[in-house]
């Protein structure tokens, strides 16, 4: 559904609401806005992932009471298409100048990582709430993950990162089954993102090369690469324009960590949450292996992330994390979480639990005498909707800036340990990686 342009009286108006709230003792503070207080949202970035919250926060408008009124993307075709979409508002190449219409209460950031980090701290300045697409920021940056989440606690801003399972259901009753040692101590985890196809996972839609596009092209062909590449502010090396790079940031690591932080960011995000909190947990240790065994193994494109990715993380709680990905073959790695009295299963959907061993009577004393539970999560609201429910003041966010980075921290280590060929430790003092 296409929503009408804002006639000048009701962007003004708009305008006079928004001035109002902020010279408010009540909203001054926390930026809560009420139930009745439309949220103003801008998007920075709308290629694939962006252009699918765009349509999502438009059907949901009337709903949620929201509306988009600006977006931002360095490819001038996106912007064209993300206005269409909308029916109107504004569309900019810098997205500073979005930063700059007051009216904005929310930024919604679905861009290639390495400029997670700074367009999260630069909406919050601005005075935006922020939902970030995960991960929370570049894999070898994890001092960024740092500053995304004290500028969080500085400015009383809401930051909601975005790994999807963190909304299920399934994991918040996970995590009230592990709080109450239902199946005994947890010693470790398991979980996987695997996928399969005929052509390359990241060679096929939505990573099509466009060979008209660049920044020399003109008109809707134009790509401002400078910008995308962030080289001013050192977010990443600087290169000459590669498509390659812009189509497909996801097999370079200067842009992006490959399947850790695409797929598996999605895997540790609610283990931590389920095992340790919602504030997760920093990990104590990280390896990692795996390789470009076939997808991978010839590509044209210079691609250097593998297709086979495998890490292990240990935590302070004293339990470790085995995550599995890869392209080349799509069958699973069961979720589950193994305690000393019992298993528990399938933690992302209709969460069972069974004994283990010789730990029947443990298991049954602690689950009303069954040796055998299954139970079905509650429904609750989607990551869009959380957001928007905690703007404006209800309930708490599903995966904040501290489960963010604590996920990325486990995540950013494991990347490190493979491309260093060592173990990598958390040293919690300094709050940086280093060679073990």
């Amino acid at each position: 559904m296409a929503l009408p342009k804002l006639t000048r009286r009701e962007f003004l108006q708009v305008g006079a609401a928004a001035g109002a709230a902020a010279t408010s003792p009540a909203t001054a503070s926390s930026g809560v806005l009420g139930a009745n207080d439309r949220i103003h949202f801008g998007i920075i970035g709308v290629g694939n992932q962006g252009t699918n919250h765009l349509r999502s926060l438009i059907k949901r408008s009337d709903e949620d009471n929201i509306r988009c009124l600006a977006v931002s993307d360095v490819y001038q075709k996106r912007i064209n298409r993300a206005v269409g979409i909308l029916g109107g508002g504004h569309g900019y190449i810098d997205y500073r100048r979005l930063l700059d219409i007051k009216e904005i209460d929310a930024i919604l950031i679905a861009t290639p990582d390495h400029w997670h980090a700074k367009l999260a701290i630069d909406s919050m300045e601005a005075g935006k709430h922020v939902y970030l697409e995960k991960p929370m920021t570049l894999w070898s940056r994890l001092d960024d993950a740092m500053a995304v989440r004290d500028t969080v606690k500085r400015l009383g801003k809401v930051l909601q990162v975005g790994p999807q399972a963190t909304s299920d259901p399934g994991v918040w009753e996970a995590q009230n089954v592990l709080k109450a040692a239902r199946i005994g101590k947890v010693t470790w985890a398991q979980a996987s993102y695997n996928r399969n196809g005929r052509k390359s996972d990241y060679d096929t839609p939505p990573f099509v090369i466009d060979p008209a596009a660049g920044p020399t092209a003109t008109g809707e062909n134009y790509i401002d690469w400078d910008m995308w590449l962030g080289w001013k502010w050192g977010l990443a090396p600087k290169t000459p324009y590669n498509p390659m790079h812009f189509f497909r940031f996801r097999k370079f690591w200067a842009y992006s960590g490959g399947l850790a932080t695409d797929l598996l960011y999605h895997k540790l995000a609610p283990i931590l949450l389920a095992i340790a909190g919602p504030d997760g947990e920093y990990p104590v240790r990280a390896t990692a292996v795996g390789g470009k065994y076939y997808d991978f193994k010839y590509d044209h494109d210079g691609g250097e992330v593998p297709d086979t990715y495998l890490t292990t993380i240990d935590f302070p709680s004293e339990y470790s994390v085995c995550l599995v990905s890869t392209v080349t073959n799509d069958t699973q790695v069961q979720d589950r979480i193994y305690g000393k009295h019992g298993t528990l299963v399938n933690f992302e959907g209709d969460p069972g639990l069974s004994f283990n061993g010789p730990f029947a009577p443990e298991f049954e004393r602690a689950n009303d005498g069954y040796a055998a539970v299954e139970m079905a999560g509650k429904a609750g609201r989607d990551m869009e909707g959380n957001f928007i429910d905690v703007i404006r003041g209800k309930g708490r966010l599903y995966c904040n800036a501290d489960l963010g980075a604590t996920t990325m921290v486990g995540i950013g280590l494991g990347v490190e340990a493979y491309r260093r060929n060592r173990t990598m430790l958390w040293d919690a003092k300094a709050e940086k990686g280093v060679e073990g």
